[in-house]
C-alpha cells in the first residue's frame, strides 16, 4: 500500500508541474504549461460537459494530462481553502 501512495504522490507532483503561475502572464492566474490556457477556462469547459477529446479538438496544443493537472490543481486549492476557513 505504501508503495502505491508514493507513486501517486510522484504522479501528483508531475501533474502539478504542468500548472504555472507567472505574474507576467495572464495577470498571474494559473495556466497550463505556460501556454496561456487558463486553468479556469479548462475547468469551465469540463463543467459545461465537454470531453477531453472535444477540448483537444478545439485546442490541439493540450494533452490529456493537462486536464488531469487542472482537476488536481482545483482539488488542492479547494482543500487548502476549506482547511484555512475551518481553522479560523
Amino acid at each position: 500500500m505504501w508503495r502505491g501512495k508514493l507513486s501517486f504522490k510522484i504522479m501528483e507532483n508531475d501533474l502539478l508541474k504542468r500548472i504555472t503561475v507567472d505574474p507576467n502572464m495572464y495577470h498571474g492566474k494559473p495556466v497550463v504549461r505556460r501556454m496561456r490556457y487558463p486553468v479556469k477556462m479548462i475547468l469551465d469547459l469540463l463543467a459545461a460537459g465537454m470531453t477531453f477529446e472535444e477540448i483537444i479538438e478545439d485546442y490541439p496544443d493540450l494533452e490529456r494530462e493537462d486536464f488531469q493537472a487542472c482537476l488536481l490543481f482545483a482539488v488542492k486549492l479547494l482543500k487548502s481553502s476549506f482547511t484555512s476557513v475551518q481553522a479560523k
